[in-house]
């Protein structure tokens, strides 16, 4: 009895997490950078927090700003602008950090504010440009331009935001929080 009510739980988990995957399909959590407004995909998205204070790691990458302790679990956070090479802003109530799971990694994006949360059908994204691009500036963590309306948006791979020395930053704090629980 016992085990055809955790097949029934496991059955209606799975279908509870397929509806949802449904549901999150196409929407796009966006935010704004310099002039420019970014999306990613909602299912990357863990959560969005206020900015607060940030332990700094030495020798690190400037777009790497340091840690974060999020109830206990300790997030490296990067810094948007900094990592597309624009200029630095001063934070300010509207800056925000985007909790991201990227290879089952949560990482930080700082970012200026928050835009909204759109839709996009596939056949409204766009591959981005090439005209001039040899994996120059953000161009190379854009996969694709997402039409919304009369405005544009630009879709980032969080996977390509972080480079594999980044990476192993991460998982290094990854397993220091593991260790800790």
């Amino acid at each position: 009895m016992n085990e055809m009510r955790d097949v029934i739980k496991r059955n209606q988990d799975s279908q509870s997490a397929a509806n949802e995957h449904d549901e999150q399909k196409g929407k796009y959590m966006t935010f704004k950078s310099g002039n420019e407004y970014f999306g990613l995909k909602i299912h990357y998205v863990s959560e969005i927090i206020q900015i607060q204070a940030i332990t700094v790691i030495p020798e690190t990458e400037d777009y790497i700003k340091g840690l974060i302790n999020l109830r206990g679990k300790v997030i490296p956070v990067i810094d948007v602008r900094l990592r597309f090479k624009q200029k630095p802003f001063e934070y300010n109530d509207r800056t925000c950090i985007i909790v991201i799971n990227v290879k089952d990694m949560l990482v930080g994006l700082i970012v200026e504010k928050i835009a909204e949360v759109v839709e996009i059908k596939e056949e409204n994204i766009l591959p981005p440009p090439t005209i001039g691009r040899i994996d120059k500036g953000q161009n190379k963590y854009v996969y694709g331009i997402g039409k919304v309306g009369d405005t544009v948006k630009l879709l980032l791979d969080p996977d390509k935001l972080l480079n594999d020395e980044d990476l192993s930053v991460v998982e290094q704090v990854n397993d220091m929080s593991i260790e800790e629980e």
